[in-house]
This record gives structure tokens, sequence and C-alpha cells, in this order.
């Protein structure tokens, strides 16, 4: 468990402490605050989401460079902070016992009722810094409904993409994601349940 009095942390003396913990931590203003507390809310349906996005994304990826990773990897913001995406897709050369990733091109943060603002506000800037991403996808679990920031030549451009016959295309990556795959087993309040849709 986190000591409330522990002293600000280098991202290098963060990923030490870390290997000791029996849960995993953000790092936030040197902090370490508990992934689980930022991620209270979470569901069934943001489980799914996640899963469908990984298992897509890893089918496509598979035998090139880029791969997908799960929370487990981190990406860091600025010398303070590391975040840990529900998805992320990096590109760097594989790196046995590594804790970060090098080249991130895509973060994608699936929404849970007590992290749709922040993940839409202070992440997505925060991420916004990171050189190497081209692209932030913020995914909704209560409608299929996604929202993707891309990395332009002289500012962010952002495309919402709604409705299951909606596909993101993900050119820098050499994938796409088709809200159809992303939403598959989910079912929506007020809709029919989207695992009988054909």
């Amino acid at each position: 468990m986190a000591d409330a009095a522990l002293a600000p942390m280098t991202i290098e003396d963060f990923f030490v402490w870390q290997r000791a913990q029996d849960e995993l931590y953000e790092l936030v203003d040197g902090y370490p605050v508990p992934r689980h507390r930022m991620m209270t809310g979470a569901s069934v349906q943001h489980d799914l989401a996640t899963v469908n996005v990984i298992i897509s994304l890893g089918t496509q990826l598979r035998g090139k460079p880029c791969r997908p990773t799960t929370s487990d990897i981190a990406i860091r913001t600025n010398i303070t902070m590391l975040r840990r995406p529900d998805v992320m897709v990096e590109c760097a050369a594989l790196v046995p016992d590594t804790y970060e990733a090098r080249e991130p091109r895509l973060v994608v943060e699936v929404a849970s009722p007590s992290t749709t603002a922040i993940d839409q506000t202070r992440k997505v800037e925060e991420y916004k810094r990171h050189p190497t991403l081209a692209y932030i996808l913020l995914i909704e679990t209560l409608k299929p409904q996604a929202l993707l920031y891309t990395r332009g030549n002289d500012a962010w451009e952002i495309e919402a993409f709604e409705g299951l016959e909606a596909v993101i295309a993900l050119p820098a990556i050499g994938a796409s994601l088709a809200l159809a795959d992303i939403y598959e087993g989910l079912s929506f309040p007020g809709r029919r349940d989207l695992a009988t849709e054909g």
C-alpha cells in the first residue's frame, strides 16, 4: 500500500518502488497514485472494450514493428508524470524487462464514469506533449462513440466517430479500428444488445 508520507519521486525511483507493490500505480506530479483509484467505476463494459481493442490491434500488427501493450507499460508525459493508458501501441524494438514505452505511436483510453473528465482534459494535454505519439484515442462505453486526436503538421486535429459502421483509420501504425470490433459483445441502456446485431 502507498505511504501517504512518501516524498516526491523521480521516474527512476518510482519504477524501483513500483516493483515492490502489489498493484499498479501512476506517477502524478511526483507522487504515486493507485491506478485502480483513477479507475473507480470501471466495469465489464470497460474491460471488454479494452480487450477488443487489444485483440484487433494485435491481430493487425502481428509480424510488424509495432505492437499493442496493456496498462502494465507506462508512458512518460513529463519529468514527474507517468500514465498507464488502457492500451498503447509501441514501435520501439522490444527490450526485455522494461516498464516504459520508448516510441509509442497510439494511446487508447477507454472511458469510465469517473475518468471521462480527466481523460478528456488533463491526460489528453499530457499525451499531446509526447514527441512520438501520432494518435490519442478516447473510447466511450455508454454508447458506440470515439474521439481521435491526430498529430498534424502544426496542431492536433480532432475527429469524432459514432455508430457501429464507423472505422477509425490509423495509417501511422498500419492499422484501423472498426467500432463494430471495439464494441463486440457490449450492450447499451436503451439500445438493442449489440452482440445480437448483424
